[in-house]
């Protein structure tokens, strides 16, 4: 679902200066076909190993369909400047969220964002 909500607007985020990244507990090989099939156009990163989750304290809970979201806006200095952490599967910021926060970062690029825009 948010794969697909961010596909749709990508041309959007490119147009603000962004790229995205998605990465999932998926092996490579599974990450490639699904990224074919539904011709999404930005970076899959597959994570089997929980690697790059478990940096970001990315839950994981069998109880709650596996990986529980985990959304961040990191700037070009490698700054997260927002952070959201779903408190269940479908617990997802709307593109809105993301783009007010990416037009905050670049306006002011010494400023952090608060994630307060739910």
């Amino acid at each position: 679902m948010q794969l697909a909500r961010i596909k749709n607007k990508y041309p959007e985020f490119v147009s603000q200066g962004v790229e995205v990244v998605a990465i999932g507990p998926n092996d490579m090989g599974s990450f490639q076909r699904y990224w074919a099939d539904k011709n999404i156009p930005f970076i899959g990163l597959p994570d089997p190993q929980h690697i790059v989750s478990g940096r970001y304290s990315q839950e994981i809970n069998i109880f709650k369909l596996g990986r529980i979201p985990l959304n961040c806006v990191v700037d070009k200095n490698g700054r997260i400047r927002y952070i959201h952490y779903g408190s269940n599967a479908i617990d997802i910021p709307d593109n809105k969220v993301f783009f007010k926060v990416i037009d905050e970062i670049n306006k002011s690029s010494n400023h952090v964002v608060p994630h307060t825009f739910e």
